[in-house]
């Protein structure tokens, strides 16, 4: 048959005046086809907010919360003054600390202090073998870092074992494994952490007081700004990362690979150049990524994708700007982009504004975070969450972000809605948590300093809220 021949009878089946209505009609009934053929587009799943589940409350400064890898569910959380507690699978909290180590502690402030019990780490066997880390701030050894002057606290990472009951601690076991003498009472860093390699990290402030110098904070290479123990690798360990192997040598072994290995250089460091890494996280997933926040001086706060070997510029640079200990709120017009043995002074990340800059700013302290890898809230998987301690010196108005990492550059951020607490937490954000499933926790206190019982531990979480 011809192929005209349908064409040519429907034509003149048409009655005049009709001819451009049902071509019209043809014509969309074809476009309709063709649309019903292609394959539909995705429409962008709309974000819904997680809120704040409440884990425990009645706490004083709780810095963190983590679960331990030994399958019997329990989440045990890390209090600034001296205590770490434990959750039981059924949410009950333990009447009796897991450990109490206040008695070895400097005494802390009660308005304010970066002191304390700061870290704590299962060993990744700790289901075998019953070894766990903290990190904490005793009181400080003879002398100090001049005549005439005393060392404020001294910086100590210590293992313990469990008791033969498995929800206490053996305060008896007590083993030191790495001590740091501390010129002053701040940036004592402090969160410690097994890496996918089975190393422990830890991170150690630049010893304290502003700008990295005064008594205790030695000389380096960039002789326009005074101090710098952020920038030296050879005098202590302070302003740095490290890694050390605690499964070898007495009290520990170095990893065969860190940098400053069989050359000069602290065989501990693995990466250098921090103010005060007060919290950082290895990432559950992906490439397990080491993120540390970095708490600023005055003017920049930031967070830092950390390299082994990378420097990471305090006290040359503050965030992506170069830094003056002349006067730390204007930025010098110039500086050095790597150090005097080549090293790239890196940037961060994530980098935001300290409320103190005369430009404006968001953030007192910036909190390091983690990047979700649960199960619960699949609109956060693979960003990562961090906070701010609060957005304004003494008030308890702490908040959270989050960050999608993209293919390349600076991270963008924006504020972490929660349906619970929609402007802000209304507290001091003092730290984060996962469990073994990649979820995420915030901790909390209304009060800045390690007093009180206004601690709270939250897990985020989808919930209900009334009128919504």
């Amino acid at each position: 048959m011809n192929s005209t021949t349908p064409k040519i009878r429907y034509a003149a089946a048409i009655k005049p005046g009709m001819e451009t209505f049902w071509s019209l009609c043809l014509l969309v009934s074809i476009l309709l086809v063709i649309q019903g053929c292609k394959k539909p587009e995705e429409e962008p799943k709309p974000f819904s907010s997680p809120g704040l589940q409440l884990i425990t409350d009645n706490l004083v400064s709780p810095l963190s919360i983590t679960e331990a890898p030994d399958g019997s569910k329990r989440m045990f959380i890390v209090d600034q003054v001296g205590k770490i507690w434990v959750i039981a699978k059924d949410g009950s909290r333990m009447p009796i600390p897991f450990l109490d180590i206040s008695s070895k502690m400097v005494t802390l402030n009660p308005n304010y202090d970066e002191r304390g019990l700061l870290g704590f780490a299962f060993h990744p066997n700790f289901k075998a073998n019953g070894r766990f880390f903290v990190y904490y701030t005793a009181r400080p050894r003879p002398g100090g870092p001049q005549p005439g002057t005393n060392w404020n606290n001294l910086s100590r990472v210590s293992e313990f074992k469990v008791s033969a009951n498995r929800d206490e601690a053996d305060i008896n076991s007590e083993k030191f494994i790495l001590e740091e003498d501390h010129p002053q009472g701040n940036h004592n860093g402090g969160t410690i952490a097994f890496g996918p390699d089975g190393y422990l990290y830890i991170s150690i402030g630049d010893g304290g007081g502003s700008n990295d110098n005064g008594i205790g904070h030695v000389a380096d290479w960039y002789t326009v700004n005074t101090g710098g123990n952020g920038q030296d690798v050879y005098a202590n360990l302070m302003g740095n990362i490290l890694r050390i192997d605690i499964n070898s040598g007495s009290p520990y072994g170095i990893p065969a690979d860190n940098p400053f290995v069989s050359k000069p250089g602290k065989d501990e460091i693995y990466a250098y150049g921090f103010r005060n890494p007060y919290r950082f996280s290895f990432d559950m997933g992906g490439s397990h990524q080491l993120f540390a926040g970095d708490a600023g001086q005055v003017l920049y706060e930031e967070i830092d994708l950390v390299k082994k070997g990378g420097n990471y510029g305090w006290n040359v640079k503050e965030g992506t700007h170069c830094f003056s200990t002349v006067d730390n709120k204007t930025e010098l017009a110039s500086c050095p982009m790597v150090d005097t043995a080549g090293n790239l002074l890196i940037d961060p990340i994530i980098e935001m504004s300290n409320v103190n800059n005369p430009r404006g700013g968001l953030a007192t302290t910036i909190v390091g975070g983690n990047v979700y890898r649960g199960e619960e809230l699949p609109q956060l998987k693979g960003q990562y969450i961090f906070g701010i301690f609060s957005r304004s010196s003494g008030v308890p108005n702490g908040k959270l972000f989050i960050s999608n990492p993209p293919k390349s550059g600076p991270w963008s951020y924006t504020d972490l809605a929660l349906k619970n607490y929609p402007d802000n937490l209304g507290v001091y954000l003092k730290g984060f948590g996962q469990d073994q499933k990649g979820e995420v926790y915030i901790t909390t206190s209304g009060v800045a300093g390690p007093n009180g019982t206004t601690g709270k531990v939250f897990k985020l979480a989808n919930v209900s809220v009334k009128g919504s």
